[in-house]
This record gives C-alpha cells, structure tokens and sequence, in this order.
C-alpha cells in the first residue's frame, strides 16, 4: 500500500513546445487543473521565446533543451511541430519515460518507437484530442471491427497549405460549396494532411490500424467549426459519432479542446477515480 507521503509527491510534466497548444496545456497546469500535478519544465526550438512565455507562468518551470526533459520530467507532453516529433519522441523513450505526443500523424511514420518504449519501459500515451467516442473504439476493437470511416469537415483556411493540397494543385480558396479534398485510409490522410487529421492517426490506433480506417476530408465554407463523424459497424454494435470542434482563434488548423483533452490524459494518472476504458 502506498503511504501518504509517496501519495503527496507530485509527478512531474513538461511540455515541448509553446505554441498554442503547449501554452495552454502549460497554464491549465500552473493554474492547478490537475491535482498531484507539477509542471517541472518546459523546452522549445527557440530558448529565448520559451524564456519569455514561462515567464508569463505563476510557477515558473525550468527552461531546457529539448534533449534535457527527460531527465526533468516523468511524463513530456510533445506539442512541437511534425517534423521534429522523431527527435523529442526518441530522446523522451530511450529514458523510459512516458510520452504524450500530439503529432499523433507522425506517429504513424516511426511506429519503430513502439518496440523501444517496449525495450526501455516507457509508455506512449495518445490523448483523444479533437475527436470522441475513442473508448468505445478501443471496446470494439476487442471483438471485431468490421469497418470505420471518418468524415472531417473543415473551413478552407483550416486546410490551406496541407502537403496533399499542394502536391496535387488543389485550391480551396473562394469555395462556395463544400469540396471533397482527400478519401483514402488513415495512413494516407496522416501524410497528405500532417496538422488536420491527427484525429484520423488517434482513431486509426485505437481501432483497426490506419490501413484499414477509411478517411474523406472536407473544405467546406457552410461550416465555421471542425467537423469529425465517425461512423463504425462491429460485432458487437454499429455506431455514429459527430463532433463540432471550435477551431482555435491563433490556429484555426487545430481545436480548443485539444488541450484539454491533454489535461483530462493527466488527470487519470492521478486521479483516485478514473470513469471509461
């Protein structure tokens, strides 16, 4: 049994990378929205710029390099960019700590982390983010999945820029009426859309695999919000799930609730009751 004084000892989280996400997740912290949490560093590619944004904190956490949260930390939330996930996911694993990465996309493309975090002790761990219904996915997957497809709609300028758009010369500017952008599988979605569709690669994991998880992408100017409906027969129920996401006002590419749902990861890891699979 656990005595009162391991009890009180508080993990210690850290963030890599303050942008919006990073900066929220980091104030929920320092506000004390998680109990038996502490928020013990925080790293970005630039140091000056995460100096000046943890200074903004209450508490204010040690600024560090990315290479040295793992030593400070007992779980690292990684909220950097895509292309810099291998870097920060690798260094955090090979110290056998725990894991929480938003660049769920890139997950998919360095799956190889999964057998070292096996041979180190670590633990990746995938908040749901912008998407709902991942526990019922995860009960259905115990029994057989026959199929799962998810519908994202979002505003054009929530999708400018994305690597399928370009690779392809697709315009989603000055739509009138909603434009079919993307249909493929999750594997697919996650490389063509790297910052709009890290629902597809969490929902992909919790199901039956990216190969197999069926994906349309939409730019839709009828819609100020972003849009996900999952929809998946099993042998054990068919089910519809819609979820309309309020984009964030510095990043429409991505939800408010994404942070939260951050928080909420946390709290089960310290919670004395835990409600879901």
């Amino acid at each position: 049994m656990q005595n009162n004084s391991q009890a009180s000892v508080p993990k210690r989280v850290a963030v890599a990378g303050l942008g919006v996400i990073g900066m929220r997740v980091a104030r929920y912290i320092d506000n004390g929205a998680v109990e038996g949490i502490e928020l013990s560093a925080v790293a970005s590619r630039d140091t000056e710029k995460a100096s000046k944004s943890a200074a903004e904190l209450k508490k204010v956490p040690v600024v560090c390099s990315l290479k040295e949260l793992p030593k400070l930390a007992d779980i690292i939330v990684d909220c950097t960019p895509a292309s810099i996930f291998r870097e920060v996911a690798e260094t955090v694993i090979a110290e056998g700590k725990i894991l929480m990465p938003l660049s769920v996309a890139a997950l998919l493309e360095n799956m190889d982390l999964v057998d070292l975090a096996r041979e180190t002790g670590a633990q990746i761990i995938v908040p749901t983010g912008a998407i709902i219904g991942l526990d019922t996915v995860r009960a259905m997957a115990v029994g057989e999945i026959h199929s799962i497809v998810l519908e994202t709609r979002k505003p054009p300028n929530g999708l400018a820029g994305a690597p399928h758009l370009v690779n392809n010369n697709i315009s989603v500017e000055d739509l009138t009426e909603a434009k079919l952008v993307f249909k493929g599988n999750a594997r697919e979605a996650a490389k063509g859309f790297p910052a709009n569709v890290n629902v597809a690669a969490a929902l992909s994991l919790a199901g039956i695999g990216p190969d197999k998880t069926e994906v349309e992408v939409w730019a839709d100017p009828a819609v100020d919000r972003n849009m996900q409906t999952v929809t998946i027969v099993s042998d054990s129920g068919d089910a519809t799930m819609k979820m309309r996401n309020i984009p964030s006002v510095e990043n429409p590419r991505t939800g408010k609730i994404v942070a939260q749902s951050v928080v909420a990861t946390l709290k089960r890891h310290t919670a004395p009751l835990v409600s879901g699979s």
